[in-house]
């Protein structure tokens, strides 16, 4: 086993961290061009749009209240990934700024 010194152990915490927090923000900026700019979203919505339509169209009022009521999630699951994204970037930018902080204390 080799020695390490309180000050090489506290510089490989601090790399640690602002390693961390860079792949939390790699993944929330993933997270937030990937998923909520999907063109899945875009073609299920179009595709629940017809749906409703087509429901007023042949005087069927449970199918246009489902289409509503899908669109009405699909708005949730877009607004809590978006939100799930930046939270990733705001956990990594704290992480890093705290490696930024632990890394003046050292030297």
């Amino acid at each position: 086993m080799f020695p390490i010194s309180i000050n090489d152990l506290s510089i490989t915490m601090v790399i640690c961290l602002f390693i961390i927090g860079l792949i939390s923000v790699g993944l929330g900026v993933y997270i937030l061009i990937s998923k909520v700019l999907g063109d899945e979203v875009k073609v299920l919505a179009k595709q629940i749009a017809k749906l409703a339509q087509k429901g007023l169209a042949d005087d069927v009022f449970g199918l246009v209240g489902n289409a509503s009521s899908l669109i009405d999630s699909l708005n949730q699951l877009v607004l809590t990934t978006s939100g799930i994204g930046v939270f990733l970037v705001i956990l990594g930018c704290v992480f890093m700024g705290a490696s930024y902080f632990m890394l003046l204390q050292v030297i």
